[in-house]
């Protein structure tokens, strides 16, 4: 067996969760990976959420990695002998780390968006020149089932030339709300929605129709969320948190003690280092914006026109694929209905609701890809299943993660550092459309790919 991989994290969230339980053999799907990868050496700010993971470790019968100061991360580096370290901190600390860690002789695992403007991206490519290793930005919804199955339509030509996408991505008033409660909700922190969530939407684009984005024209705003738009639906004063979260906090506030993982990584760590997990979404000073919509030219001819939502009565996307020789239609209902309990509390799980079924019958949990050629009658492409989270994708990206995987066709699913950078330019010059009211070339923002 070959010697396995020693590996660092910066970053003990709930996203780390994934790396961190993949690394010691409890993840769905990727029992090979402590064969090749092994966790040695970790760092948060917050001591305490290493507590939880070390306890979760230790219990798997792993030992313990060893603990560094986020400050001594080209020490934990040399002293560690690290081959990747994994980033799962805020976005905007990113473009920091990976350039330390490269610097220090280690190449990257970071989670998506890879960071959040135009001069981190040249940092960056900067640092990898120098240094000559390794980024990867894991886009795990390219290994979702469903879209790679798009995606193989599309290769193989089943529809001709694409000339146009439309995709069309709707947040609920769960998982949407949430990016407003979080540090995501400061522009500075995040690069908006535009960054931090449709960086994964424009490289599947990116990825399903093989063009890169050139232009970039954008519109949206803060519509829903924030103290300006409550006090206009006349929704009064609420708690200064979200905690306690029913009647009194309304449908729109997040109980952190009565989700278990929630509690332990994030309520019961606020005395180390004062973050709030919960903050109330129509607070004043928001600065992400709730609405988003953009047109993007291709270098191959195509336009994509997108959308993203953040308060929508229903989780999922709509995706249409248009070619010279047919139509590909791929909708997704990720969560069907949000809905609220007889205590006044939100229901995430639907299935928990006595009245669920009714719910469920019009618009149940489902993905359905449609292909139909011109002149021909419509047929419904299979879709295989998946393992894990984020449309069965989490796992495979795991494995391909750990075991370096290079070669992926015809799919083509590993995501090199080029791909990272395509993936937030077009949020990067959709955020600055937005400032500007014009249309931005990508070219312009002098990314370096």
């Amino acid at each position: 067996m070959a010697q396995r991989e020693r590996y660092g994290l910066i970053g003990a969230g709930s996203r780390a969760g994934m790396y961190i339980g993949a690394m010691s053999g409890t993840v769905l799907g990727a029992e090979r990976v402590p064969d090749v990868a092994e966790l040695v050496a970790w760092s948060d700010v917050n001591p305490g959420r290493l507590d939880v993971y070390e306890r979760e470790v230790v219990a798997a019968g792993h030992p313990s990695p060893a603990r560094w100061a986020v400050g001594d991360l080209e020490r934990m580096i040399a002293d560690e002998r690290l081959d990747r370290v994994v980033i799962t901190t805020p976005d905007f600390t990113h473009a920091d780390y990976i350039v330390r860690a490269l610097r220090a002789g280690a190449d990257v695992v970071v989670e998506k968006p890879l960071t959040i403007d135009a001069a981190s991206v040249r940092r960056i490519g900067a640092a990898i020149a120098e240094t000559g290793r390794e980024v990867i930005t894991t886009f795990n919804y390219r290994y979702s089932p469903r879209n790679s199955t798009l995606r193989r339509v599309i290769a193989e030509g089943r529809i001709g030339t694409v000339t146009s996408v439309h995709f069309e991505w709707a947040l609920d008033t769960v998982h949407g709300a949430d990016y407003f409660r979080r540090w995501h909700r400061d522009k500075a922190n995040s690069g908006g929605l535009f960054i931090h969530k449709a960086s994964h939407h424009f490289d599947l684009v990116n990825w399903w129709i093989g063009a890169e984005p050139v232009r970039v024209f954008a519109s949206g705003g803060l519509r829903f969320y924030g103290a300006e738009n409550a006090a206009a639906r006349g929704l009064g004063s609420r708690p200064a948190r979200g905690t306690g979260a029913g009647p009194a906090g309304g449908p729109f506030a997040l109980d952190l003690a009565a989700d278990a993982r929630l509690k332990e990584l994030y309520l019961d760590q606020e005395h180390h280092d004062g973050y709030l997990r919960d903050r109330d979404v129509f607070d004043p000073g928001i600065t992400i914006e709730d609405n988003l919509a953009a047109l993007v030219d291709y270098d191959s001819g195509a336009t994509l026109s997108y959308s993203l939502n953040a308060h929508a009565p229903w989780e999922g996307y709509r995706v249409t694929v248009n070619g010279t020789e047919g139509r590909a239609e791929l909708e997704v209902v990720e969560r069907g209905a949000v809905l609220i309990g007889e205590d006044g509390r939100v229901v995430v799980d639907p299935s928990m609701h006595p009245d669920h079924s009714a719910v469920d019958e019009v618009r149940p949990d489902s993905e359905r890809l449609v292909l139909q050629r011109h002149w021909e009658g419509a047929e419904v492409v299979p879709i295989p299943e998946g393992v894990g989270s984020h449309g069965g994708g989490d796992a495979y990206l795991l494995q391909h993660l750990f075991d370096r995987v290079t070669d992926d066709a015809p799919l083509c699913r590993v995501a090199g550092y080029a791909d990272g950078v395509r993936a937030v330019s077009v949020g990067i010059a959709g955020n600055r459309s937005l400032e500007t009211g014009a249309p931005v070339r990508i070219a312009d923002l002098d990314l370096g790919v």
